[in-house]
């Protein structure tokens, strides 16, 4: 039986008229791995990027190297994050990393400008270049050093597919997703292997990550819900959605991917806009966490700049908007 195109999901207006489009496949699974609701090929297999990074960071508390270092909920938030390189979080992530006697130049990661219009402007300003703190994925490398201190593995080569950190990662996504992660993995944009998994099966690790009853699973869902700040930051979709909605956990990955969990129906959300585009994939999100009624009136008005997004010129004129395509995903 074929497998459904990818549908048309967003719509780019300008001057009342479309002027681009983006497809976007999605899938809603409870823990028993039903699909709720479904658009294009949920068999698809997909990158999940940096939307998994709360499977990333489970060993640090199955290790013990959380209890070890004396790790905070706001690290393990951290852990788990692509923040904006914020003050709030390069300096936590410094600390993080004086702790276990190690600086910023010992993240595998690269260093790149904060993600925060602001934040990188004041390093302009001060005359500061980024280090690798700055990196949107510091913490969670910080996360996967303090995993290789704590259990005498090798530090220098922990990004290595072949490392324990890496292994233990490559089990945990097997043991949420049903064994479903594909062989050959890629490298993320900071450097760490990213395995292809059907989007069905990531959905299905995002539901049973949901209600998981372990203490790595309660630890790292408690710390994102109650430090949204540090997933993401500033004027960023993750941080609105988690402060508006605290009932659903969401998280971000590269190319137009998004993760949702939520504890209390059970279920796991995920999506990926077919070109890559954040602003799509955001856009996506919130409409499906309206129609499956995750979001009330007061939500909506704080999530309003990611519901219904408007285009402005460079005078802040509205010059069109971003919207969703009726009927783009199936309810089952």
């Amino acid at each position: 039986m074929p497998h459904a195109a990818t549908p048309v999901a967003i719509e780019v207006t300008r001057g009342g008229t479309v002027e681009s489009t983006h497809r976007v496949m999605a899938a809603i699974v409870d823990v028993s791995g039903r699909i709720v609701a479904q658009a294009g090929n949920v068999e698809l297999a997909i990158f999940p990027r940096s939307a998994i990074k709360m499977f990333q960071a489970m060993q640090l508390i199955e290790t013990g190297a959380a209890d070890a270092f004396s790790l905070t909920s706001e690290e393990l938030a951290l852990a788990c994050a692509s923040h904006g390189g914020e003050e709030m979080h390069v300096d936590r992530v410094r600390a993080w990393l004086a702790r276990l006697g190690l600086d910023a130049s010992r993240l595998g990661c690269g260093a790149h400008r904060p993600l925060n219009g602001s934040a990188a402007w004041r390093l302009v300003r001060a005359g500061i270049e980024p280090d690798r703190a700055h990196n949107n994925c510091s913490g969670k490398h910080a996360g996967m050093l303090t995993v290789a201190r704590h259990m005498g593995e090798p530090l220098d080569s922990y990004l290595d597919v072949d490392h324990p950190v890496q292994q233990r990662v490559l089990s945990t996504l097997n043991r949420f997703t049903g064994d479903a992660v594909l062989d050959g993995p890629g490298t993320d944009g900071c450097g760490v292997p990213t395995w292809r998994i059907p989007l069905r099966s990531v959905a299905l690790a995002a539901a049973r990550f949901a209600v998981e009853d372990g203490d790595a699973a309660r630890s790292l869902r408690d710390a994102m819900i109650r430090h949204p700040e540090l997933v993401a930051g500033t004027d960023r979709c993750c941080t609105a959605v988690m402060r508006a909605a605290p009932h659903v956990i969401a998280k971000t990955g590269a190319e137009g991917v998004y993760l949702a969990a939520v504890p209390e129906r059970g279920i796991g959300i995920v999506l990926k806009a077919e070109d890559g585009a954040k602003r799509a994939a955001e856009t996506a999100l919130l409409d499906i966490l309206a129609r499956l009624d995750l979001v009330d009136d007061t939500a909506r008005d704080a999530l309003s700049p990611f519901i219904h997004p408007v285009l402005r010129n460079t005078i802040g004129h509205e010059v069109g908007e971003i919207r969703v395509r009726d009927g783009w995903l199936g309810l089952h």
